[in-house]
């Protein structure tokens, strides 16, 4: 699949940012596969971008605002049916087990992974969400309104 990836850090002049060929992504369990629709751009990922927030590893696919339309499910992701509309929120993945996720706050999980950070995100054909952290669209929203612009 075609990705835009950050290859490199950023520095005036330079483009950290390139076309790359991945392959498509696996499901692990409780995720799903989402052909992606439309990814806004944030803050987040200009400051990788531009080197102020460096990836854990490159390359790094980018992009948390993800509408995307489940084409795949594990075999235990039953949430969402296929050709469901979701988005995908910045935060992929928290442990469930410690003090701030029990007590609902699992942005504060200090084992979190972050989608576009951690995890490849949608600046992508494919991403791949857990299906806890996707949400339904509703359809009177178009794909370009539903990941919100810069």
């Amino acid at each position: 699949m075609r990705a835009a990836a950050i290859v490199g850090t950023g520095a005036l002049g330079q483009n950290p940012l390139a076309m790359i060929e991945l392959d498509r992504p696996r499901l692990r369990g409780g995720q799903v596969l989402l052909k992606v629709l439309a990814c806004g751009v944030c803050h987040t990922e200009l400051d990788q971008i531009e080197g102020r927030l460096a990836p854990p590893h490159l390359p790094i696919v980018p992009g948390h605002q993800i509408v995307g339309e489940v084409v795949e499910r594990a075999a235990d992701a039953g949430r969402f049916e296929i050709a469901r509309r979701v988005g995908v929120t910045w935060l992929h993945w928290s442990c469930g087990r410690c003090d701030y996720c029990r007590a609902g706050r699992r942005n504060l999980c200090d084992s979190a992974r972050w989608t576009g950070h951690d995890v490849n995100g949608g600046y992508a054909e494919y991403a791949v969400a857990c299906e806890k952290f996707a949400w339904p669209i509703p359809d009177q929203f178009s794909d370009t309104t539903a990941a919100p612009p810069f």
